[in-house]
């Protein structure tokens, strides 16, 4: 018997990280206070029980492009049962009850069972999202002529500085409706401030790069929001910004980076590629009208 219940406790948020660990085990998850704190109005998270075991997890929530984000997950043992439809109704009904139009999602592209399954459902692919990774090693950050260097740890009044370069890079971004306010900016960015870099000439931001916590694993970190502003490209500074991650990285004791760019959005894979990164995963994002 499938049955479906919302979180409420820490247990019950426990739980559903634990159904997205296991289900995600390549990316980063949120720690408890984490989930809790960006919770928003609106947002569901549930709980996916087959014959009283816990079996999958869902959720939906505004995505940065205004739709909303629908997640259903179900543990690999449990698939095939009806699970994955259960859920995917319920966050869908959730949605058109919180006024979306447009509902998102995200599937591994080497997951072929649950790239049927949303296309099954009417979601059309959007766009892929790849990721590069990067075991890290010793080296000595260049420098660039007339540029000043300084962590969020050292200068927190550098991260929203740093926001008006950031919507810059967000605009440049090949993803239809971006949209990042400064609130989620400052609360989700740079989550590791002493390893995440502004790069100023003549005091004004002219680069950034965050890095965010990898809560259940201290030796691996992601990295943010990487930006140079238009008028300073191509001069090799999104290359020392993260060349300052990897040092600190390497100083601090993580062993592994792990970054996203979109299709369309090469030159940031390239810039990564010459720093060493690998592609190890794509993620296919899909998009469809509401409701289901």
């Amino acid at each position: 018997m499938i049955g479906l219940r919302p979180c409420e406790t820490d247990s019950d948020y426990e739980a559903w990280l634990a159904v997205r660990r296991a289900v995600l085990p390549n990316e980063r998850t949120a720690s408890l206070d984490e989930l809790r704190s960006g919770i928003k109005p609106g947002d569901l998270h549930v709980l996916a029980e087959l014959d009283g075991e816990l079996a999958g997890s869902g959720l939906v929530n505004r995505s940065d492009t205004g739709n909303a984000h629908v997640a259903p997950r179900v543990l690999p043992q449990k698939r095939g049962r009806g699970m994955g439809t259960a859920l995917l109704k319920r966050l869908g009904a959730h949605a058109v009850e919180q006024g979306y139009a447009r509902a998102g999602s995200h599937v591994a592209g080497e997951d072929e069972r649950s790239l049927a399954f949303a296309r099954r459902f009417g979601f059309e692919e959007t766009r892929r999202d790849v990721q590069q990774v990067l075991d890290v090693s010793a080296g000595e950050p260049r420098e660039i002529q007339g540029v000043e260097f300084a962590s969020i740890e050292a200068r927190p009044d550098l991260l929203e500085a740093a926001y008006p370069l950031a919507e810059q890079g967000y605009e440049d971004m090949p993803i239809e409706g971006l949209d990042v306010p400064l609130e989620s900016w400052l609360a989700e960015e740079a989550t590791l401030p002493s390893g995440s870099f502004a790069a100023l000439a003549d005091g004004d931001v002219v680069g950034y790069a965050g890095l965010l916590r990898w809560a259940d694993d201290a030796t691996k970190a992601e990295h943010g929001l990487t930006v140079v502003r238009r008028d300073w490209r191509r001069r090799g500074l999104a290359s020392a910004l993260k060349e300052r991650q990897i040092a600190w990285a390497v100083a601090n004791g993580l062993r592994r980076l792990v970054t996203y760019t979109q299709t369309g959005n090469e030159s940031m894979q390239t810039v990564n590629a010459r720093l060493g990164y690998i592609t190890t995963d794509v993620t296919v994002s899909f998009s469809r009208s509401l409701p289901l």
